[in-house]
C-alpha cells in the first residue's frame, strides 16, 4: 500500500516522546530538527550554572499564568519537553492565576522568569523591579463586551442613554478595564451616567448574573461563554481600541550576570513556539493535563493554541520596543490620571524594557530576518499608535487560516520545517 507524505507526518508526530530526549532531524537536512531549530544545541556554561546554583537560584524558576491563553502553551511545552534541559538549563515551573502573582514572586526573587499582561508589567516598571522583556506573548489576545444571549444590545452603543445606568461587570484595573473605557470614550458613553462598572472577576462574569447587562472578559472566558455555555453574545472587541501583548520576561541579574542563560532561555522560547506549530494537538494534550486548565476541555485548548500561537507569523514575539513602547504608554498616562501608579511613565520607558539583543541572536542562529513591525500590521495600514479607533488589521476575527510563512523577505538564509526547505 502506498503511503502518503500525510500519513507519514502524523505518524512522524504520534512517535514523538513528551521528553524530546535527543533531537529528530530529517535524513535530508542534519542541521535541523523536525520542528525548524538548528542543531547541535549551544550549552549553557559551567561557570553559568555554578553562579545561578550559588545564588539558589537552580533550577531556575519560571512564573507562568494558567488562564492567559498563547503564554500558557509556551510555557507548558517548555516544561514537558527537553528544550531547556538540551541547553544544560534546569528549570521549575510555577503556575499561578494571575499577573500580580507572577509579580510578587518575581519581586521577591522566587521566580526569575515572568509571564504577565501589559498591565501587571506596567506595575512592575512602575515599581522599578529590575526585569527585562525578551519577547512578546498572546498579541491582540481577544477581550470582548459580552451582553446576555437575550439582551437587545447589538452595539455599545445601545448603551447610550441607560435609565438607571446599565451595570458592566469588568475587572478593575485590568487590561478589559483600559479597552472599555476608551470604546465608551469613543463611542460616547460617559461613565456614571450611561453605565456604571462593577468590579467582577472572570468566574463570576460567566454566570453572567441578573440585573448585569453586559460583562467584559478576555480569552479564553470569551469563548466559554459565547460558544460553550452560549449565555452571552459578543456586541463590541478590543480590536480597534488596543493592541494588547503580554511580556515574556527576566530579572536583569541574570542579564548582567549570566547572558549565556538568557540566550539558551530566548532560543528555547522560539524553539518551543516552533514544536507549538508543528505539534499543536500534543501541545493541547500538554495543557488539558494540567491542573489549572483540566476544567477547560482540551478541543477548547486546541482552539487557543491555533488562534494564539499559530495565527500569526512566529515572529509576532519579536520584542519591538518602540511600537509596543508608543502602544503601552497610553495605559501608563490612563493608570496615572486614576492615580493607579505612582509616576508617569513614557513610551521611552516602556522601550527600554525590552532587551531585544537576545531575541536578535535567536533569529541569526535561525536565519530569520528582524521584522520591522508587528506581524499584523499590513504594510499599507492607514492607522497610527494612539488614533483611535485604529483600522482594521489582522486578527482571531478577520483571519481565516494561519499567516503564510515564510514568505519572501522573511528569511535571510535557507531554513528547514517538517522536512521541507524554503529558501529566502
Amino acid at each position: 500500500m502506498r503511503i502518503t507524505r500525510r500519513w507519514m507526518v502524523v505518524a512522524l508526530a504520534a512517535a514523538i516522546l513528551p521528553s524530546l530526549a535527543g533531537y529528530q532531524a530529517h535524513a535530508e537536512d542534519k542541521r535541523f530538527t523536525d520542528w525548524g531549530w538548528p542543531v547541535p544545541y549551544e550549552k549553557i556554561s559551567d561557570k553559568s550554572v555554578a553562579w545561578l546554583q550559588q545564588k539558589g537560584w537552580w533550577p531556575v524558576v519560571f512564573g507562568w499564568q494558567g488562564p492567559f491563553s498563547g503564554q500558557n502553551t509556551i510555557n507548558v511545552v517548555l516544561s514537558k519537553t527537553d528544550l531547556l534541559k538540551q541547553r544544560g538549563l534546569e528549570a521549575k515551573f510555577q503556575a499561578f492565576a494571575a499577573g500580580p502573582d507572577v509579580n510578587e514572586a518575581v519581586a521577591a526573587g522566587r521566580a526569575q522568569v515572568g509571564n504577565g499582561g501589559n498591565f501587571p508589567f506596567t506595575s512592575l516598571i512602575d515599581r522599578s523591579i529590575p526585569v527585562k522583556a525578551l519577547a512578546v506573548v498572546a498579541p491582540n489576545l481577544k477581550h470582548s463586551t459580552v451582553a446576555p444571549k437575550d439582551s437587545k444590545l447589538k452595539t455599545l452603543s445601545d448603551l447610550k442613554g441607560s435609565n438607571p445606568p446599565a451595570t458592566i461587570g469588568i475587572v478593575t484595573g485590568s487590561s478589559a478595564e483600559f479597552y472599555f473605557t476608551q470604546a465608551a470614550e469613543a463611542t460616547g458613553l460617559v461613565i456614571g451616567k450611561d453605565i456604571i462598572l462593577k468590579n467582577m472577576p472572570p468566574s463570576e462574569q460567566m454566570t453572567m448574573a441578573q440585573g448585569i447587562a453586559a460583562v467584559v472578559p478576555w480569552e479564553p472566558t470569551v469563548t466559554i461563554m459565547t460558544e460553550e455555555r452560549k449565555n452571552g453574545k459578543e456586541i463590541d472587541t478590543i480590536f480597534a481600541y488596543n493592541f494588547y501583548e503580554g511580556r515574556f520576561y527576566v530579572r536583569q541579574e541574570l542579564i548582567d550576570n549570566v547572558p549565556d542563560v538568557v540566550q539558551a532561555i530566548s532560543d528555547a522560547f522560539i524553539e518551543a513556539s516552533l514544536w507549538i506549530r508543528m505539534y499543536p494537538e500534543k501541545a493541547a494534550d500538554f495543557l488539558a493535563a494540567e491542573p489549572m486548565l483540566k476544567n477547560y476541555g482540551r478541543e477548547l485548548l486546541l482552539q487557543q493554541i491555533r488562534f494564539y500561537n499559530n495565527l500569526y507569523k512566529p515572529t509576532y514575539s519579536y520584542p519591538l520596543a518602540r511600537f509596543w513602547g508608543e502602544e503601552d504608554a497610553r495605559i501608563a498616562n490612563w493608570l496615572k490620571a486614576r492615580n493607579r501608579i505612582t509616576r508617569s511613565l513614557t513610551a521611552d520607558d516602556y522601550a527600554q524594557s525590552f532587551d531585544p539583543r537576545f531575541m536578535q541572536k535567536t533569529y541569526e542562529k535561525l536565519g530569520w530576518a528582524i521584522p520591522t513591525k508587528p506581524s499584523f500590521i499590513p504594510a499599507n495600514w492607514p492607522g497610527k499608535v494612539g488614533h483611535l479607533p485604529y483600522p482594521p488589521y489582522p486578527n482571531v476575527e478577520t483571519l481565516k487560516q494561519p499567516q503564510p510563512w515564510p514568505e519572501p523577505g522573511d528569511l535571510t538564509r535557507e531554513w528547514t520545517f517538517a522536512g521541507k526547505t524554503y529558501q529566502p
